[in-house]
């Protein structure tokens, strides 16, 4: 059983910074791509950025220049550094990883933490 466990959401200001990570354990091969996604209230569940296990990486072009995505392979761990935070920015942010298991590659998600920013 393969899980994501995501930390580090909160309450941050605007113009605030906050650093999510989520890492994946349990049985699997490999990981092929670690990444965010965010669901604000009433809106669906949209891209924030994605990092291949080459370090590509691809960003929503909301959030670029703001956040940054890295990953520790040794640790199975993605991250989520987000700076110069806005309101709009106040969604549920889930971890994203798709995972090989023996032949095939599966889609895995965390189960989200809260990240808030006030005006």
């Amino acid at each position: 059983q393969v899980q994501l466990v995501e930390s580090g959401g909160g309450l941050v200001q605007a113009g605030g910074s906050l650093r999510l990570s989520c890492a994946a354990s349990g049985s699997f091969r490999s990981i092929n791509v670690m990444g965010w996604y965010r669901q604000a209230p009433g809106k669906q569940r949209e891209l924030v950025a994605t990092v291949t296990s080459g370090s590509s990486t691809n960003y929503a072009d909301s959030v670029k220049g703001r956040f940054t995505i890295s990953r520790d392979n040794a640790k199975n761990t993605v991250y989520l550094q987000m700076n110069s935070l806005k309101p709009e920015d106040t969604a549920v942010y889930y971890c994203y990883a798709q995972i090989r298991v023996i032949l095939n590659s599966v889609d895995y998600w965390g189960e989200g933490t809260l990240v808030t920013v006030s005006s």
